[in-house]
């Protein structure tokens, strides 16, 4: 009979920890998860698949949706526009944006900034 006590009470613990291990695991998806579907739903064809890594212990620590950067375009300007602003949309789609993700809206931006100045270029020239 103590043998059976002490094994109990040794499980215990051990029952606890890999609850709360897959409570970890189930949390960090789920936060993950929805974090990369808000970029892959905005991002919609431009977006790739959602990758999410895990750790060492096989806990979820990143994801990743990989998008397609706006290429200015000097024949059509708008479609970069268009593009770019997808991206920026997506960028920022989650309710809590990464740093990475605020670095790939700026660069959008920069992209969609470069576009439009070729857009009035050429109404400018168009009027000539």
């Amino acid at each position: 009979m103590l043998i059976n006590s002490f094994s109990n009470s040794c499980s215990t613990p051990l029952k606890d920890y890999r609850q709360q291990k897959d409570e970890l695991i189930r949390k960090n998806y789920n936060h993950i998860y929805s974090h990369e579907l808000a970029h892959k739903t905005a991002g919609g064809s431009f977006a790739g698949t959602i990758s999410i890594e895990n750790d060492t212990d096989g806990v979820p620590v990143s994801g990743h949706v990989p998008i397609k950067m706006p290429v200015l375009d000097k024949n059509n300007p708008q479609k970069t526009i268009d593009h770019a602003n997808i991206v920026i949309k997506a960028a920022l789609a989650p309710s809590d944006p990464s740093s990475q993700d605020y670095k790939v809206a700026s660069e959008a931006a920069a992209i969609k900034e470069k576009a439009e100045t070729l857009k009035s270029q050429n109404k400018l020239d168009y009027l000539a």
